[in-house]
């Protein structure tokens, strides 16, 4: 392990995003802060440190429990990080979720869905 590590890279190792441009992306548009200050992507990261994303209307924090350089399987991301969002936090969250998931329509316009096409297929050959 190494002692210092590039903020958008210790993003990216630590699975928060799925590519090191996307938390680059997100420094740069001031979408991560340490200790209520937006930080540049060049910013190292130490032990101890709480960095906080803002993910649309929610902020997810967490705590850095250890430095890393390079991405990790998933199953050990509890060993580098601690999720430390607050339960109003999450609730925005999942609030935000179902409202995302209510204004999804399906069929009605466009394409038909699977089921549409075989509904209307058996329709138009039942003759």
């Amino acid at each position: 392990m190494t002692e210092k590590v590039r903020i958008d890279k210790w993003l990216w190792s630590v699975r928060l995003f799925k590519t090191r441009s996307l938390s680059s992306e997100a420094c740069d548009k001031g979408k991560v802060t340490i200790a209520e200050q937006i930080v540049k992507s060049s910013r190292t990261v130490k032990v101890g440190d709480v960095i906080v994303l803002h993910r649309g209307p929610w902020r997810q924090a967490v705590k850095v429990l250890n430095v890393i350089e390079r991405r990790i399987g998933a199953a050990l991301v509890k060993d580098f990080m601690k999720d430390i969002t607050s339960d109003a936090e999450l609730e925005k969250f999942r609030l935000y979720q179902l409202a995302q998931a209510s204004f999804h329509f399906k069929g009605g316009e466009g394409r038909p869905t699977k089921k549409e096409r075989r509904d209307l297929d058996g329709y138009t050959t039942d003759w």
